[in-house]
């Protein structure tokens, strides 16, 4: 297949060379990702400053690849790439491998989801991957998964989908297994600190995971149990059991 890889992290992040190093030699593989850190931008876009574009040609030797940095957020690499710098459309669009989990709500926030979305919004089938910060899994690891078992993850339609999958702390059993649940409900106590310097207020985000819904059907319940999550994910935000109620009026 031929398949963009972008991420949040960075054109340099581990995640992401993991990745090239999994799928590189069985697929044709583009890069397209932000040239520094971009973590929570969910799909914000850069409109009006020009987006710098330029090649990373380190990572191309290396690989024998099509590296793109992107002076813009995870979407607009992913977007810049689709509809400006491809040739052909790729196949498959592959976000991550992220720094960090984003489950449950933080979906909402995370840059990972917001550039595998791009590929959604342009018709392609699309994974969202993350990695826990704790997990016993390298990169590597968690990228070699990823690619023994693309193949079995596709859909058995040709359905475009975008799947979010979390791989977790530890393998239940030492194996990788698979649980496709829902979303749970995560939100963060105290999630800013404050300080003063030199007479100015300054806010840091930070603060405990809170969960206040990691049933079993959920993805955070899944992860905790020590499988791999997978959660379909679709952008249309309707809330249908109130417009069903409005409509009924």
């Amino acid at each position: 297949m031929r398949i963009l890889l972008t991420n949040d992290d960075g054109i340099k992040a581990p995640g992401i060379e993991a990745l090239v190093r999994a799928l590189h030699k069985e697929h044709e593989i583009i890069i397209a990702a932000p040239m520094v850190q971009q973590s929570g931008m969910s799909n914000a876009l850069t409109i009006g400053p020009p987006i710098e574009v330029a090649r990373d040609t380190e990572m191309e030797s290396r690989y024998g690849i099509e590296a793109w940095a992107i002076g813009g957020t995870p979407a607009d690499s992913a977007k810049l790439y689709i509809e400006t710098l491809a040739g052909t459309a790729p196949d498959l669009v592959v976000s991550g491998i992220n720094h960090g989990a984003n489950l449950a709500t933080d979906v909402i926030y995370s840059g990972t989801v917001g550039a595998a979305m791009e590929g959604y919004f342009h018709d392609i089938p699309s994974f969202a991957l993350s990695l826990d910060v704790h997990s016993e899994l390298s990169y590597d690891d968690a990228a070699a998964i990823f690619a023994r078992d693309l193949e079995k993850l596709l859909p058995e339609t040709d359905k475009v989908f975008l799947y979010n999958v979390n791989y977790p702390v530890f393998l239940k059993d030492g194996e990788a297994q698979y649980v496709f649940g829902r979303q749970g409900k995560r939100d963060y106590i105290n999630a800013f600190s404050r300080e003063e310097r030199d007479g100015r207020v300054f806010y840091t985000m930070a603060g405990e995971v809170y969960d206040s819904d990691k049933s079993s059907a959920t993805d955070i319940y899944a992860t905790e149990q020590g499988y791999i999550s997978v959660t379909p994910l679709v952008t249309d935000l309707t809330d249908y059991v109130e417009l069903d109620r409005r409509l009924e009026k």
